[in-house]
């Protein structure tokens, strides 16, 4: 996936270390999400999915960065976010990515259903860290 981020001049870093960050994070995505002129149902899905991968970011990455972005690309426009940690890494990303499948004590929802509710996914892991990409356009 395209580094949205990189070519636009008004990203928002938002660090990531406490539960509270999280929710500052999320309030940064909506606020972003907004003057993009995402839909509210759009705003909820990418704010939904975001809160999601910012949680999973702090339980097991031990926390990181987070990136977001207005972005414009065919005509239309919408919201890209990154997260980056320094953790461990996710050994099967495939297993990860399944339904109901859980390394913790969660529903075994995070990473497939916020992958559901974003345009465009990517998600890279290693031992030195996970970076995961997202997109919502507007419609």
């Amino acid at each position: 996936m395209k580094d949205y981020a990189a070519a636009s001049t008004s990203t928002e870093s938002v660090p990531v270390a406490t539960s509270g960050d999280v929710v500052s994070m999320r309030q940064t995505v909506r606020t972003l999400a907004q003057r993009c002129g995402l839909s509210l149902v759009h705003q909820t899905k990418l704010v939904t999915a975001a809160s999601e991968l910012g949680r999973n970011m702090l339980v097991y990455g031990g926390g990181g960065v987070v990136r977001a972005a207005p972005v414009v690309d065919a005509g239309r426009s919408g919201v890209f976010v990154e997260f980056r940690d320094k953790g461990p890494g996710i050994a099967d990303i495939e297993l990860a990515l399944t339904d109901g499948w859980t390394s913790g004590n969660g529903m075994g929802l995070g990473l497939s259903g916020a992958k559901r509710l974003v345009d465009e996914f990517d998600i890279e892991s290693g031992p030195s860290g996970t970076t995961v990409r997202i997109v919502k356009w507007g419609r």
